[in-house]
């Protein structure tokens, strides 16, 4: 399966956990509306959430790789 790269904004407060806030797909930007969920796998860790185009998402941040993948993308 091809990796499907996005850009992401994520917060920039130190105090805080890392969270995006936005991403860029295929060109158009999604505004994070709503954080539903976040874990921790191997060298990976994964956000879902609901974006303002009003789909699901999951995405993961590499660490090793220092990249942000979308795993999965649902039409709610």
């Amino acid at each position: 399966m091809a990796k499907i790269t996005v850009e992401t904004e994520i917060s920039s407060d130190p105090t805080a956990d890392e969270r995006p806030l936005s991403f860029t797909l295929a060109g158009r930007t999604f505004l994070v509306r709503e954080l539903l969920d976040r874990w921790d796998g191997a060298d990976c860790t994964y956000f879902k959430l609901v974006a303002s185009d009003g789909n699901l998402y999951i995405i993961r941040h590499d660490m090793e790789e220092d990249a942000w993948e979308m795993v999965m993308m649902e039409t709610l």
